[in-house]
């Protein structure tokens, strides 16, 4: 369970912080994922965009 909890915590970490890059390729428009607006800043919460891309590569170490 810890684990699992510290692989979305970094995986969170690394898509907030590249988030204006990897909006171009569609990251973070799923549905489950929450864009904040308040006092003219954006606070992006990609919760299904980061369990989608943990579940992928997690299936790619698997397989290599």
């Amino acid at each position: 369970m810890i684990r699992w909890l510290l692989t979305t915590f970094v995986a969170v970490a690394i898509l907030s912080s590249c988030w204006p890059w990897l909006r171009k390729f569609g990251v973070g428009r799923m549905p489950g994922d929450v864009t904040l607006r308040m006092f003219g800043k954006e606070y992006p919460f990609p919760f299904m965009s980061t369990l989608v891309l943990s579940m992928v590569l997690s299936l790619l170490v698997k397989v290599l």
